[in-house]
C-alpha cells in the first residue's frame, strides 16, 4: 500500500511541475557545444540596426536545447576593445540567455573584428582558459560587413581549432573576404540579408547551427607543421569499448599509421607529420555494446615558414583595391556604379564587378579596363537588394576586392537580362 500511495504521489507531483510550465533540463539526446555570437556593436551600426540584429539573436536561441548538459551560449561585442556580455557557462536556460540579449547595450568605438576573433580564441574557446574538452564549437558573426583590423589570421586560428564559423552580413563589406572567413561551404555558413530581413534567415540558420552541434564530432584542431591534434566527443566509456585511429597520407599511399585508444579518450595527437600535405583520418569506435559509425576526416598540415633573410628587401607597398564604393542613378533594372581609385603605388591592370541579388545565387561578372572607375549594370530585376563587389586585379596576380549593397526601385515587370555596359570613363 505504501509503494502505490508513493508512486501515486511521485507520478502527480510530475504532473503538476508538468502543468506548472516548469522549464525541464535538456533531454538526453539534446545537441551539446559551446555557441558564440560576435556582434558588430561598433560606431559604424546605427542603433536602429543593433537593435534589430539583437532581436534576431534572440529569435535564434528561443527554441534552442540551452543549458546544463546541453548548449553552452556566449555573447562578445566588436568594438575597439571586445566587451563579454556574458560568457559561457553562465546562464542555466534559454530564457535567461534572451533575458541577457534583450538587455545588451551597444558599445560604439572602432570596428575590431580582428582584436575581438584572437580575444575570442583566447578566452572563451580555448581550453586553457575553461573551454569544454570535446565539445563541437559553433561562431556565429553578425556584421555590417566591415572591419578595422585584419580577420584572417584570428579567424584561421578559430577554424584550426574546429570552430564552425557562420557569417550573417548585412550587405557591406569584402566579398572574398568574407567567403575566405566562413567554414566551407560558403552557401550554408553566409548569408548576405538586410538588416530589416534578419527574421527570413532565423529557421534555416538554427537549423544549420544545430545540425554543425550534432554532426561536428571528429574534428582537427592546433593544426601545425608536423603535428594536429584530433579531438571527438565521449561516444564509449573505459569498460565499453576502446578507438582505432587511423592516418593515411594522400602522398604516400603506403605510409599508414594506426593508434589503439581506450573508450574514455576524446583526443590524441598524430607527430611526426610532413608540411603541407593533406592526412586522411578515420576514428573507428569498437564495442559490443554501442553499434557506433567510423567518423572520417581530412586535415591538410600547414606549410613550413621560409627562415628569415640575412638582409631584408625593400617593403613593397600592399596592393589595396577600392576603396569606396558609390551606387547611383538607381533605375528598376539598372544602376551606376563608381568606385574611388587604387591607393596603393601598383597600378591595377583593370577591374571586374560581379553583382548578384542577395536572395539568388545568380552572379554575374562585367570587365572594366584600368584607368577606369565605373560602369552602368543593366538587365536588372525592379524592386530587388543586390550584392556588388569590385575587384582590382595587379601585375602580381593578386586581387583586393570590396562590396557593397545596391536596390532598385519598383518598377514595371522584368524584362529578358541584358549585358552590362561597358565601363565609362572617370
Amino acid at each position: 500500500m505504501l509503494l502505490w500511495t508513493a508512486l501515486g504521489l511521485a507520478l502527480s507531483l510530475r504532473l503538476a511541475l508538468a502543468r506548472s510550465g516548469v522549464e525541464r533540463g535538456p533531454s538526453a539526446s539534446a545537441p551539446q557545444g559551446d555557441l558564440l555570437f560576435l556582434l558588430d556593436s561598433s560606431a559604424s551600426v546605427s542603433h536602429y540596426e543593433f537593435s534589430r540584429v539583437r532581436e534576431f539573436v534572440g529569435q535564434l536561441v528561443a527554441p534552442m536545447p540551452l543549458g546544463p548538459g546541453a548548449l553552452r551560449a556566449s555573447l562578445v561585442h566588436v568594438s575597439s576593445q571586445p566587451y563579454t556580455e556574458f560568457p559561457f557557462g553562465h546562464h542555466s536556460s534559454g530564457k535567461a540567455v534572451q533575458d541577457s540579449i534583450r538587455i545588451a547595450a551597444q558599445r560604439m568605438g572602432d570596428t575590431n573584428t580582428g582584436l575581438a576573433l584572437a580575444y575570442a580564441k583566447e578566452q572563451l574557446f580555448d581550453e586553457a582558459a575553461g573551454a569544454q574538452p570535446g565539445v563541437p564549437k559553433v561562431l556565429v558573426w553578425v556584421t555590417d560587413g566591415g572591419s578595422s583590423d585584419p580577420i584572417g589570421p584570428p579567424m584561421q586560428e578559430l577554424k584550426d581549432m574546429g570552430v564552425t564559423v557562420f557569417i550573417v552580413s548585412t550587405g557591406r563589406g569584402n566579398l572574398l573576404e568574407l567567403l575566405a572567413a566562413a567554414s566551407a561551404p560558403a552557401k550554408k555558413h553566409l548569408h548576405f540579408v538586410d538588416v530589416d530581413d534578419l527574421h527570413i534567415i532565423v529557421q534555416e540558420l538554427r537549423d544549420s547551427i544545430l545540425e554543425a552541434m550534432q554532426t561536428q564530432q571528429l574534428r582537427a584542431c592546433e593544426v601545425k607543421s608536423h603535428s594536429f591534434r584530433l579531438a571527438w566527443p565521449p561516444l564509449l566509456t573505459a569498460d565499453s569499448g576502446y578507438y582505432v585511429l587511423e592516418l593515411l597520407p594522400r602522398t604516400r599511399l603506403g605510409a599508414r599509421r594506426r593508434q589503439h585508444l581506450l573508450g574514455n579518450a576524446t583526443d590524441w595527437t598524430w607527430a611526426g607529420l610532413d608540411p603541407d600535405t593533406e592526412y586522411d583520418v578515420a576514428l573507428v569506435p569498437e564495442s559490443n555494446v554501442h553499434l557506433l559509425s567510423p567518423q572520417h576526416l581530412r586535415v591538410r598540415t600547414r606549410p613550413t615558414k621560409a627562415p628569415p633573410a640575412a638582409f631584408s628587401a625593400p617593403a613593397v607597398p600592399e596592393e589595396a583595391g577600392p576603396a569606396r564604393i558609390v551606387i547611383s542613378h538607381a533605375r528598376p533594372r539598372s544602376l551606376r556604379v563608381s568606385w574611388a581609385p587604387t591607393l596603393s603605388a601598383s597600378v591595377a591592370l583593370g577591374y571586374h564587378v560581379q553583382f548578384g541579388p542577395l536572395r539568388g545565387e545568380t552572379v554575374q561578372r562585367v570587365e572594366v579596363p584600368a584607368g577606369h572607375n565605373s560602369t552602368t549594370l543593366q538587365g536588372l530585376a525592379p524592386g530587388t537588394a543586390y550584392l556588388v563587389t569590385v575587384t582590382a586585379a595587379f601585375r602580381s596576380g593578386r586581387e583586393s576586392a570590396l562590396s557593397a549593397k545596391a536596390c532598385t526601385p519598383e518598377g514595371p515587370g522584368p524584362r529578358p537580362l541584358q549585358r552590362a555596359t561597358q565601363a565609362q570613363g572617370p
